[in-house]
């Protein structure tokens, strides 16, 4: 079993109510952390390893490390909850059902920062859950664990629920705090970066829920003992949002020790393809990862075994690896169609692109109609290249990373399984009424000569 910290009570009722929550030890590692010294505190977390938990895997405590200290200049601590990324499902747990592991953690990193004023921005689809948590800051407050003079020692903080308007660009930290603001949310050119100019240019840290939520198990238990769980720079525990073709979906918390072929069959997680079908492909880290074949996803291009973490995911590069990203674990089984999949996640991204860059304002609706006229068996075969060409001239060359999140799924697509899009080009009729199938997606890896 592997070890849970943050999803540890997840099971007794009523946890998420101040009461309950206090009553498993709530709100301890607060109290442990306001004895400390913000230096302390950030001496823990930096020895924890703990990398951000949205997307990036940047180190924790470097970030917070960053954050400037002008005299006089309030800062701010920023959660970002707007979880918009596809596939992805992990915070909305937490927020919904763990709140006040949130609401902790908050009070500590804000302590550790110097935030009196801190927030949460949340998507706008999450319509149900801004009241969950507006409740349990109301129960932190009245509990004296938010507001003036907490417990004694002179630091004020208050947190503010912030809803987005349900724009996936807004989970972009600084196209956040553009409508945090009240202004339309494009990203900002960086630099400045948010820890020197943020929130109403102050310095600003933002993170995403899972990595404030982290904090407390990092107190409680100190950094060092974080750092044990886990394996070299994958340190502590990492939730996982499964979903697809599986008998199991749902969050789970891995200690990231595990093999990819482990969390899929095994029973404790993901319960193996459902129907009894075979595997074909899978985005291990939420759409914007480059999907892999499954011969490519259990195995390393050397024939070991890959591990559900950040190195093992990402061994081979993009050219035979992918990355962890946020965590959505998307299955794909012999049913499915690449091709269609990869219209459908160029619909989404074309759709949420801000358009302030003509990369990838133009070229995300590009990429979509030519797989959309694949897709409808009247592409031609310079259409496939064309799309290569169409997202190597995205990736890199806009603001914020949602060029790049729109161009990696296609590119990976082309890349794996490029003789499914042209068996479409060449069978235009056939590919209405039937999938590819399997072909050798499944097929073993040729082992490698190591002296080769």
């Amino acid at each position: 079993m592997s070890k849970k910290l943050l999803l540890k009570d997840a099971h007794i009722e009523g946890i998420r109510y101040f009461e309950t929550y206090r009553k498993q030890g709530g709100y301890t590692a607060a109290e442990k952390a306001l004895k400390m010294t913000p230096d302390e505190i950030l001496e823990e977390v930096k020895a924890s390893g703990l990398r951000g938990r949205g997307g990036a895997g940047f180190p924790t405590g470097m970030k917070w490390s960053f954050l400037a200290k002008p005299e006089g200049v309030p800062r701010h601590l920023v959660v970002n909850a707007d979880e918009s990324e596809p596939g992805t499902f992990k915070d909305r747990y937490l927020m919904e059902f763990l709140p006040h592991v949130l609401i902790e953690g908050m009070l500590i990193s804000s302590y550790c920062l110097g935030s009196n004023v801190s927030y949460i921005y949340i998507r706008g689809e999450y319509s149900w859950i801004p009241d969950i948590l507006e409740e349990a800051i109301e129960e932190a407050k009245a509990a004296g664990f938010l507001g003036k003079n907490i417990l004694g020692t002179g630091f004020d903080c208050e947190i503010y629920v912030q809803r987005g308007g349900g724009a996936y660009i807004c989970g972009e930290e600084t196209a956040l705090l553009e409508s945090l603001e009240g202004k339309r949310g494009n990203p900002r050119l960086k630099p400045p970066f948010p820890a020197v100019k943020g929130l109403w240019e102050r310095p600003t840290v933002v993170n995403n829920v899972e990595s404030i939520a982290a904090i407390v198990p990092i107190i409680d238990i100190t950094g060092a003992e974080y750092a044990k769980i886990g394996v070299g720079r994958s340190t502590g525990t990492k939730l996982i949002s499964a979903c697809g073709n599986i008998n199991k979906p749902g969050v789970y918390e891995i200690d990231m020790t595990i093999t990819v072929e482990e969390f899929i069959y095994s029973d404790e997680y993901c319960g193996g393809i459902k129907d009894g079908k075979k595997l074909k492909a899978c985005i291990p880290g939420g759409s914007s990862v480059p999907i892999v074949p499954a011969n490519l996803l259990l195995r390393t291009v050397n024939g070991e075994p890959r591990y559900m973490n950040y190195e093992s995911l990402a061994d081979g590069g993009f050219a035979t690896g992918t990355m962890m990203g946020s965590g959505g674990f998307i299955v794909l089984d012999e049913d499915q169609c690449i091709v269609e999949h990869t219209m459908t996640l160029a619909r989404f991204y074309n759709h949420e692109s801000c358009g302030q860059c003509t990369p990838c304002r133009e070229g995300t609706g590009w990429m979509y109609k030519i797989l959309k006229k694949i897709e409808k068996g009247e592409g031609k075969m310079e259409d496939i290249d064309l799309l290569w060409d169409i997202q190597r001239k995205i990736e890199g060359n806009t603001i914020c990373p949602l060029g790049d999140a729109a161009a990696w799924p296609v590119a990976a697509a082309i890349r794996h399984f490029r003789d499914e899009f042209e068996w479409h080009v060449k069978n235009p009729e056939l590919s209405q009424t039937q999938n590819y199938g399997l072909a050798h997606y499944a097929d073993p890896i040729p082992a490698v000569e190591k002296n080769a």
